[in-house]
């Protein structure tokens, strides 16, 4: 028995049907496939690490990490303002070689000045001892730039007297790779100047 014409209609309706379920189907995988892709990338590029103070890798999201820039900025300047000033005959070589590691050209220039005039000299001819008593920084952000002005309190014993002197100085931060021990913290120093230093109190 011949199959009536038409059931002819209704395979071709089957058909029409099939092949539009399959096309909704592969549209519906692929935009599914594009938008794991998408989301997957956007996690990778919000993704960043920072090292914990015992060596360990931190994983952040990128807005945390903006979020937490001023502690990082902060703690930088703690870091740098420590090993530059609080110096004395046993540690100032170690200790200047590493702050050298957190700024750029304008430290090593202020360094090279400092040892030109005799500071370094003068710390082992009469056994000085500098110790940074407090730091104080601001940082401020104008276009994606980052600023900073810090106050350090310090003193020199001179043995039977020791003076103390406020030092303001300011500078710029920018970000770069961390390189831990070295630079935990992915900063640079750049522009740094030491704007002015005053004696505030001397005891005998």
């Amino acid at each position: 028995m011949k199959t009536p014409y038409k059931n002819i209609y209704n395979v071709l309706k089957l058909n029409r049907f099939i092949v539009l379920a399959v096309v909704v189907c592969a549209l519906l995988s692929s935009t599914f496939s594009v938008w794991m892709v998408f989301n997957t990338n956007q996690k990778a590029l919000n993704s960043a690490f920072a090292i914990n103070t015992d060596g360990s890798i931190i994983p952040l999201k990128l807005v945390t990490q903006k979020e937490n820039f001023r502690v990082e900025a902060l703690a930088h300047l703690d870091l740098f303002h420590n090993y530059f000033y609080n110096i004395d005959a046993s540690n100032y070589e170690r200790n200047l070689e590493k702050a050298l590691w957190l700024g750029n050209s304008s430290v090593d220039n202020l360094y090279r000045q400092k040892k030109a005039d005799g500071v370094y000299n003068r710390l082992l001819q009469y056994s000085l001892v500098q110790k940074v008593l407090s730091i104080d920084s601001r940082i401020s952000e104008n276009d994606g730039s980052y600023g900073f002005t810090t106050t350090t309190i310090f003193e020199i014993n001179r043995g039977s007297i020791i003076d103390t002197y406020e030092l303001v100085s300011t500078g710029n931060l920018i970000m770069v790779d961390r390189n831990f021990p070295n630079n935990p913290h992915g900063l640079l120093i750049t522009n740094y100047f030491e704007n002015t230093l005053k004696k505030i109190s001397d005891e005998n």
